[in-house]
């Protein structure tokens, strides 16, 4: 449970992480939905969970944060190449954050969001990674620290974060970041 998953670009769709009742998980699977079929795929390289996911205008998958203990968020960030099924370590988040959002912007950069990194204060950085340098640059932060959120790209580019929580009270607020 509280794994991830995609739909990769030529339809499959890839499963990552979780964790199980021996703990965290790096497993990776890929499930083919016109055959059924779901084939093992390599690992990812840091056991994780709650973390975030998203395709890259390459096709390859990016993975960043999560935890691996419930305690402690992770800044570490990974790249599943889906045309060899290997994942490589990538630039690290300046900030650790588990539970957090996570979307691919129109220019292919992928921006994380809000999050915490102890479980009980909420987070309002911002930071883009930047999918052709394959770096990571804080860029701001959303109105109000915020984790269990959701997030979606708007047509104009911009960034709709909604819900959530920091801690203390439940949001029913939103807010577009860009």
């Amino acid at each position: 449970m509280y794994h991830t998953q995609v739909t990769l670009v030529n339809g499959n769709v890839l499963v990552a992480g979780g964790v199980s009742i021996s703990g965290p998980l790096s497993i990776a699977e890929v499930h083919n939905p016109s055959t059924g079929f779901w084939t093992i795929t390599s690992n990812m390289n840091t056991p994780r969970y709650f973390h975030t996911v998203s395709i890259l205008t390459n096709g390859n998958t990016l993975a960043a944060g999560g935890t691996a203990d419930l305690i402690t968020a992770l800044s570490s960030a990974e790249v599943y190449n889906s045309s060899t099924g290997l994942w490589t370590t990538t630039d690290p988040m300046s900030t650790a954050r588990v539970l957090h959002t996570q979307v691919t912007l129109k220019n292919g950069n992928v921006l994380v969001a809000g999050g915490t990194a102890d479980r009980t204060t909420a987070l309002s950085s911002v930071e883009v990674y930047d999918s052709s340098t394959g770096l990571w640059t804080t860029t701001g932060t959303i109105n109000i620290a915020r984790f269990y959120h959701t997030a979606s790209i708007l047509t104009n580019g911009n960034v709709l974060v909604a819900g959530g929580a920091d801690g203390t009270e439940i949001f029913s607020s939103a807010e577009v970041y860009g």
